[in-house]
């Protein structure tokens, strides 16, 4: 073999590691890297059977009978109300496009470059001194792990659907788009103001409180991360990639809603089925950093700040990508 052809190889070899080192991920461990305490407080009858100390819960239906008709069996039936957290989905942030995270780190892009768009690095706004904007894409995974171990039972209120990765926004024309995405929220034209900004605020310190809970009646605000809107994968104030990463997971859930792709799964009107939510209800959902390091002591109330626990979860090369496990709010009558 000539000299030309070992340096050919050699190049060669190069671009695949390189092309393999640009996408980084594990997938979660079930046991070990899931915060299970974050299904607390449980609640049978409107009672706490079990609470919880390190996260807040919203308001709960005080019923101690429901009832709800079944069709299979053509009859109202009496039932328990019961309430408690349930983790249903996975998502991943990403800087690469079409690399899954949550999937062991594979990626379905054969050269790496297949939408230059979804470049996750910051860089400097142009005339904004000091600040930065960010492009992530966004992977939604179907992941009902409680029903699939049977951590509880195996009952009517669990999430029982597939495994599956549900949504991937490099196939989204919108994401990566803001003039066209904003047919998805034509009210977005009344929330750019100083003022509905600013109420982003609020929202941000009721998120971040002790047990606290995010505002649901600004639903345009990500509390402290900055504005839902609009439904795409751009980041205008990059401060670190934890903060961009959770504003982007809003942004999709949000999107997710407005596309009534996401139900809703709490108060009274959910105990006998799910119902359309078109804005999304912050309060409804918990979010768990699952990578680079899981975050298995607290669940993060949606808008939290993260500047109290984000030290060391981003480093360069395999922790600038992420991924978060959301833990649903399920308020069900129990036949």
């Amino acid at each position: 073999m000539t000299k030309r052809a070992f340096i050919f190889i050699g190049i060669a070899l190069l671009l695949i590691t390189n092309l393999n080192a640009a996408c980084h991920g594990k997938f979660i461990n079930p046991i070990s890297d899931i915060c299970w305490k974050c299904i607390f407080p449980i609640r049978v009858a409107g009672i706490e059977v079990v609470r919880s100390h390190t996260n807040g819960d919203e308001k709960n239906t005080k019923r101690v009978i429901c009832k709800c008709f079944r069709p299979q069996l053509r009859m109202t039936l009496p039932g328990i109300p019961i309430s408690f957290w349930e983790p249903v989905r996975l998502i991943d942030i990403t800087r690469e496009p079409y690399c899954m995270v949550s999937l062991g780190g594979k990626s379905l892009s054969k050269s790496g470059e297949a939408n230059v768009k979804g470049r996750g690095d910051p860089h400097a706004k142009k005339n904004v001194p000091g600040h930065k904007e960010s492009f992530y894409q966004a992977h939604w995974y179907i992941y009902p792990i409680i029903y699939w171990l049977e951590v509880i039972m195996d009952f009517m209120c669990l999430d029982n659907a597939s495994i599956d990765v549900s949504y991937m926004t490099e196939l989204d024309p919108l994401w990566n788009d803001d003039k066209k995405a904003f047919i998805l929220h034509p009210e977005a034209i009344l929330f750019g103001s100083l003022i509905a900004q600013g109420a982003c605020i609020a929202d941000c310190a009721a998120a971040s409180r002790k047990k606290g809970l995010p505002l649901d009646p600004l639903f345009w605000c990500n509390g402290c991360q900055g504005s839902l809107y609009p439904f795409t994968g751009m980041v205008p104030l990059h401060s670190s990639g934890v903060q961009g990463s959770l504003l982007i997971t809003g942004k999709l859930m949000a999107k997710l809603h407005r596309e009534l792709l996401l139900w809703g799964t709490t108060g009274s009107p959910a105990l006998c089925q799910k119902y359309p939510m078109p804005f999304i209800r912050k309060s409804q959902y918990r979010l768990q950093m699952t990578y680079p390091l899981p975050d298995t002591q607290r669940c993060h109330a949606f808008g939290e700040t993260e500047t109290l626990w984000y030290a060391g979860k981003e480093f360069p090369v395999k922790g600038e990508d992420f991924a978060y496990l959301i833990w649903r709010k399920r308020d069900c009558c129990l036949i």
